[in-house]
């Protein structure tokens, strides 16, 4: 059985992840805020985390240590390396096989980390089920969009929440091209 693949992601109110060079320090007064919008529940509710090479090197840039402890991560890409922390394993694959990898791991929710491009491609491969969008109050004018392509699919809105910093957090179920195969 597939798992169930969830993007988590912060944008600006204009829908990107990020400014045109790939900085994120836009989010840094949401960060220092003190209320986790609902991160941890979301963190301790998935199983692995899928991202792509992109994200990966750009986390261990900014970060320094890696941000995701006690959770397995499949980071894919063309160029593997060996030097990686604990719990991270690179491969060449699709995100398909990727998946497949990981519900043979019992892995039944996994976290789809940053990058539009490979948001982009699991949404056109109709391969995520959630979008958990967290719209922070900033307007970036450009940058990395939330998906790299133009798609067009059905969206149910699960939950909504407001937080006193402004950022309001949607959660939706990604509804199947066919109507005839959602389930209420």
């Amino acid at each position: 059985m597939k798992p169930t693949l969830i993007y988590y992601v912060a944008a600006s109110l204009d829908g990107y992840i990020a400014r045109p060079d790939g900085r994120v320090d836009w989010l840094e007064a949401i960060q220092t805020s003190g209320d986790d919008h609902g991160y941890h529940a979301f963190y301790d509710g998935i199983d692995a985390l899928l991202m792509g090479r992109m994200t990966f090197d750009a986390l261990m840039d900014c970060e320094g240590a890696w941000p995701y402890p006690n959770k397995p991560c499949l980071v894919l890409t063309r160029y593997p390396h060996q030097h990686l922390p604990p719990g991270v394993s690179m491969r060449h694959c699709t995100p398909s096989e990727a998946l497949t990898e990981m519900a043979a791991q019992d892995h039944q929710r996994i976290w789809l980390v940053g990058g539009g491009s490979l948001a982009g491609n699991c949404f056109a491969a109709g391969l995520l089920d959630e979008l958990v969008v967290s719209l922070e109050p900033y307007l970036l004018g450009a940058g990395i969009p939330m998906f790299s392509s133009g798609l067009e699919r059905s969206l149910r809105l699960h939950e909504q929440r407001s937080f006193s910093s402004g950022v309001v957090q949607l959660h939706y179920q990604v509804l199947p091209e066919n109507p005839a195969d959602v389930v209420l």
